[in-house]
């Protein structure tokens, strides 16, 4: 019997951990930007937010903006296997980079940025 007990909290504690899945959300810059650049950042935090915003408030989905310029970003760079300028999503072991999409919709386009995010990010929260 308590073989049977320790087994059930055991696969309840492992389905909890299963069920909330992380997404973050990178976008790595340099000190100098352009208004394009500048247009990534603020229109994914927008989309992000407007998407998921009880997931985003939860910190389910985070969004974070690290300067590459800035030596504390680096480490986190290189494990994000970020080269330059890029808009990365990464839950658990998957990465998508969305970087072409951000610089191409970002300023002209932004609900295709939106869409584009979308995409990626629900089947991640699944």
């Amino acid at each position: 019997m308590k073989k049977a007990i320790s087994l059930f909290i055991l696969t309840l504690t492992i389905l909890s951990i299963q069920a909330v899945t992380k997404v973050e959300v990178y976008y790595f810059h340099y000190t100098r930007r352009c208004v394009t650049c500048q247009a990534v950042e603020t229109e994914t935090l927008k989309s992000i937010k407007q998407l998921y915003p009880e997931q985003f408030k939860k910190g389910l989905i985070t969004f974070k903006s690290l300067n590459l310029d800035d030596k504390s970003s680096v480490a986190l760079a290189k494990k994000c296997k970020a080269e330059g300028q890029a808009l990365l999503v990464i839950s658990n072991n998957k990465r998508v980079d969305l970087t072409e999409q951000g610089f191409m919709y970002a300023k002209s386009q932004p609900d295709k940025l939106k869409e584009e995010l979308n995409k990626v990010i629900q089947p991640l929260l699944k």
